[in-house]
């Protein structure tokens, strides 16, 4: 590798198939990691901490290994580890054994109070790679900003309201949660599920095939794929500049016969107060029947359609004085409740240049479909 910056250009596969083939060194890719770190986290201050001799340490290990024989799909690939949750969470532990190369931990919010979508650490807030001025998003701050701003190819994240997907669409990248259940839960209620912050769709995948080991559907081959479209899932208060921005996006995709949109649309039940009870264990029949309803419905959507499409957020990026009274969960949160596989895709920008995220939603244990046509998808807007 020559220089810190084409590292900073590499997906996690190609860096993979280069230290597979011997251009370069898993030791390589780690130093040029920690170099990238060194020069921009000071301000961007993703990382709380930074495991340098650690991972150069494991980067030299796995060099060793694959001189003798060891067959690694992610070999050296260095990531960043949700602060909180540590590289012996089921994922990072699966990530490892792939071949990765833990780094160092990123940032969430310091408290547990209101909806805090941004980071902390001891030097400041984590900015926003696209604009310092707005928040990153979160919980998954860190891991969004150190993805986005090219220190690491992959970092780990958990979504139990959007904790993943929200960050990825305000930094501009990918951000995939798997159908809860399908990796060990972050949270009693079953709502938070580990999920990867990546720049492409296809290292997405990559993270599913080294984490979750089980059979899964394989993706259909023929297209387009049938769609419905849903500003506000019949309750959020989306901002008419991110829904049009969204919905021009979807339009591309089906001009380009990657999905037909149905016409249909879908009304979901506000699922807040059924995520609150669930999240504190104390659901009322009230909440189950809300919850009830709200499956019910999107049981009809996915028999129709194969995908569900929305905006990511109702709202652009916030400062970082935080969303007020906005939920940045609003179109997000009801699939933590569902257990929908979803992800997050960069669908452009509003007129003030704002970034905008393009959820897709796809069937239970369908992540191989979701990510096959998330693929497809990827730089056609």
């Amino acid at each position: 590798m020559t220089t810190i910056s084409e590292y900073a250009q590499l997906s996690a596969l190609d860096i993979a198939r280069h230290v597979r083939s011997g251009r370069f060194t898993a030791v390589d890719t780690v130093a040029a990691a920690l170099a990238r770190i060194g020069e921009h986290d000071a301000e961007l201050r993703a990382f709380t901490e930074v495991w340098a001799q650690q991972a150069l340490q494991h980067a030299a290990d796995i060099d060793g290994e694959l001189a003798h024989g060891a067959q690694l799909p992610l070999a050296g690939v260095p990531i960043g580890v949700k602060a909180g949750e540590g590289p012996r969470s089921h994922q990072n532990e699966r990530l490892v054994a792939a071949g990765c190369v833990p780094v160092g931990a990123t940032s969430v919010p310091s408290t547990r109070g209101g909806w805090q979508t941004y980071g902390h650490t001891d030097r400041g807030p984590t900015l926003n790679p696209l604009n310092p001025a707005w928040s990153p998003g979160g919980s998954s701050a860190g891991s969004a900003a150190a993805v986005a701003a090219g220190l690491v190819p992959l970092a780990s994240g958990s979504d139990g309201a959007g904790s993943v997907r929200i960050p990825a669409a305000w930094c501009g990248i990918v951000g995939f949660k798997p159908t809860n259940g399908r990796l060990p839960a972050r949270d009693r209620a079953g709502l938070n599920t580990p999920g990867v912050l990546a720049r492409s769709p296809e290292d997405a995948l990559a993270y599913l095939e080294a984490v979750d080991h089980s059979p899964t559907v394989a993706p259909r081959s023929v297209y387009p794929l049938t769609a419905t479209w849903s500003a506000t899932l019949g309750y959020a208060d989306t901002d008419p500049a991110v829904a049009a921005v969204a919905r021009w996006a979807a339009e591309r995709l089906d001009e380009a016969r990657l999905i037909t949109l149905t016409g249909s649309e879908l009304t979901l039940r506000d699922p807040a107060p059924a995520w609150t009870a669930l999240r504190a264990g104390s659901p009322s029949s009230a909440d189950a029947d809300r919850v009830t309803t709200n499956n019910e419905r999107l049981r009809d959507c996915f028999e129709k359609a194969d995908l569900l499409i929305t905006p990511t957020t109702p709202h652009p990026p916030h400062g970082h004085d935080g969303p007020d009274q906005r939920m940045s969960v609003a179109l997000t949160w009801a699939f933590n409740i569902s257990g929908h596989p979803a992800l997050t895709l960069p669908a452009g920008t509003t007129p003030a240049g704002e970034p905008v995220g393009l959820q897709l939603v796809a069937r239970h244990h369908d992540e191989r479909q979701l990510l096959s046509i998330a693929g497809k998808l990827y730089g056609n807007f």
